[in-house]
């Protein structure tokens, strides 16, 4: 359904407007913002868990949504490019807006109820780059769910989706209550925790893969607190000597690929 809008102070737009993380949970509770062409394809595919509330795009750009045959209900307010920047708050060259909601996460039970052969748990990963990454990463190579500790940052954070290329809207995640260990959760689900760090007994390469797995990642410096640690069974990537640091979000592709490559091949 679209709907030509030619003022920016327009109430429907109000969602919209200033479009920043914190002022729209303030005022629009479980709203949030995807952005870019490659985001909304996700959001407007089968694939996503998510569906938008409604679309703001730029006028240029109503070719690329209709490509994607969206909802025949679905608003869509299509506005000049200048008119869209006026909204937004500042120059958004993409072009392509949607709001989302939230709704209520679910129970770790709930979560895993299929078993998913792969899960990644994240404790403390305060920076979005890193968090869309992993997403990015976790989507790309088929792991099945996320948990996430508490001082986590959102994945849902407008940019932590922009750099998840909408992968924080394809794979199911849910945040455990404060002070709850992500690695004791997940071993009493019955999965084999795997807690990385450059000091873990185990490589890579030589963990078994004979029942489900739980790629444990923490902040990039501190790592895994200690709690967490004894909790799973720590594995490493071996790197070259002298060298003993990879970002989490690289660790993350790198792990998933071998522990999902070995697991479909039944090694």
């Amino acid at each position: 359904m679209l709907i030509p809008i030619a003022d920016p102070a327009d109430p429907r737009l109000s969602p919209f407007l200033n479009v920043r993380d914190r002022d729209l949970r303030q005022t629009h509770g479980d709203a949030f913002i995807a952005e870019g062409e490659s985001v909304l394809a996700v959001f407007l595919s089968e694939g996503s868990r998510f569906r938008p509330d409604s679309l703001l795009i730029a006028a240029n750009r109503v070719d690329t949504v209709l490509a994607w045959s969206p909802p025949d209900d679905l608003p869509i307010f299509v506005v000049d490019q200048t008119v869209m920047d006026a909204i937004v708050g500042f120059p958004i060259h993409r072009g392509l807006l949607g709001l989302g909601r939230r709704g209520s996460p679910p129970a770790l039970a709930d979560l895993l109820a299929d078993r998913p052969r792969v899960v990644v748990g994240l404790v403390g990963i305060a920076n979005h780059d890193n968090m869309g990454g992993i997403f990015r990463n976790a989507a790309a190579f088929g792991a099945g769910a996320m948990v996430l500790d508490a001082t986590s940052c959102d994945p849902l954070y407008r940019k932590a989706i922009r750099v998840s290329v909408g992968g924080a809207l394809k794979v199911p995640f849910t945040r455990l209550a404060a002070g709850t260990s992500v690695a004791a959760a997940l071993s009493d689900s019955g999965y084999r925790v795997l807690a990385l760090s450059p000091r873990g007994a185990w490589r890579l390469e030589d963990v078994p893969t004979d029942r489900p797995l739980a790629l444990l990642l923490g902040a990039e410096g501190p790592g895994l607190p200690d709690q967490e640690m004894r909790e799973a069974e720590t594995v490493r990537i071996d790197m070259s000597s002298g060298f003993d640091s990879l970002n989490v979000a690289t660790t993350s592709g790198i792990a998933l690929y071998e522990l999902t490559r070995r697991m479909a091949h039944g090694r």
